[in-house]
């Protein structure tokens, strides 16, 4: 542990080993670790144009060592590049870090309101919307007037299906049909709008395809992780298709179950690899209120996760955005020496 810095700030740091080529900007004093590099900076350059430079020349693809990932300085010494002049620099920096701060406004406004879903769910499923008495059930403290149903009694549990081993036999690919496999669901957080592969006829043939609307669940390694499908899709057997009848909100029991997902893991049998089945999940208890109060439940959340949307499209248009114009200004294919841009954050790389 050290209570003294090594460089004054500002400054760069570049992974030499495990992070290799990975760049991070520090605004004040720092001490870089051994399997880092630091940047000396000796033309008097804008910092924060140097930096930006760096992300540029892509240093991740520079690792040397084929077992150990490793950056060697003498390949990044070896690059050639021209430097504009240090007032064109700094505008260059401030385009592209003014652009850096937006994204990271609205990773940040994505995090909160994540946080604040989670804490909605805690609430919401415990103690309801109408401020009822609460009762002791053998899962906790439900208002008075819920039910507590087992899964397969509100819903019908199909598991999906892919007959041939390996899966990944090529000639069942490359098809019309989406085929959602165990990774499209765990990555949707709860929306399923992209898939990976797709399967030809003779695929689909040995698979079962689940209709939009189908709340998916993960039985295989990942277990419990689901998702409300938006497409029709096929589906393999590490999934199972929940279809809630006609007393059940689909995106009720979609965001129940979302609450569920740790303690699936936590009860899943062990063997050379967590697996759970129909059996399993037929039993589950669900907490359930009437079906108005099942909408309005569902309605606050997709309220928040509506809000999740937007600043995650905002902040993915921004990343674009950074990466041409990183391109572009480093590349001169955009010049911005003519232009007013306040550079005062830039100057002194703060």
């Amino acid at each position: 542990m050290h209570n003294k810095s090594l460089v004054e700030g500002p400054g760069i740091i570049v992974g030499r080993k495990g992070s290799v080529g990975e760049v991070a900007f520090s605004d004040g004093p720092f001490w870089p670790i051994d399997t880092t590099y630091y940047v000396a900076n000796r033309g008097g350059n804008n910092w924060r144009f140097l930096y930006f430079l760096l992300q540029h020349l892509q240093l991740t693809e520079l690792n040397s060592h084929s077992t150990v990932p490793g950056l060697n300085r003498e390949s990044v010494y070896s690059i050639e590049w021209a430097f504009p002049p240090k007032s064109e620099q700094e505008k260059i920096a401030a385009v592209l870090w003014k652009i850096q701060k937006a994204v990271a406004i609205e990773g940040a406004i994505v995090r909160n309101a994540r946080d604040l879903e989670k804490s909605l769910l805690r609430r919401l499923f415990t103690h309801g919307l109408r401020g009822e008495p609460l009762k002791e059930t053998e899962i906790g403290l439900l208002p008075q007037s819920w039910e507590l149903r087992n899964l397969a009694g509100i819903a019908s549990l199909e598991r999906g299906r892919f007959m041939h081993r390996p899966r990944n036999e090529p000639r069942f690919y490359g098809g019309n049909t989406p085929f959602v496999q165990t990774g499209d669901v765990v990555r949707s957080e709860g929306r399923i709008r992209n898939y990976t592969q797709t399967l030809n006829p003779e695929g689909v043939s040995i698979s079962r395809i689940f209709p939009a609307g189908t709340i998916l669940i993960t039985i295989a390694a990942n277990i419990g992780y689901c998702g409300i499908l938006e497409f029709d899709s096929a589906c393999p057997d590490s999934l199972i298709g929940i279809t809630p009848r006609d007393s059940v909100d689909p995106e009720y029991l979609l965001y129940y179950l979302q609450t569920q997902q740790s303690r699936m893991d936590a009860l899943a049998p062990r063997g050379t690899q967590k697996n759970i089945n129909i059996q399993f999940l037929s039993p589950w208890p669900v907490a359930l209120p009437a079906e108005d109060e099942q909408r309005e439940i569902a309605g606050i959340l997709q309220t928040v996760d509506r809000k999740i949307d937007i600043h995650e499209s905002k902040k993915a248009s921004l990343q674009e955005l950074f990466k041409t114009m990183l391109h572009k200004l480093m590349t001169a294919q955009i010049r911005v020496n003519d232009l007013d841009i306040d550079t005062s954050e830039v100057k002194a790389g703060a």
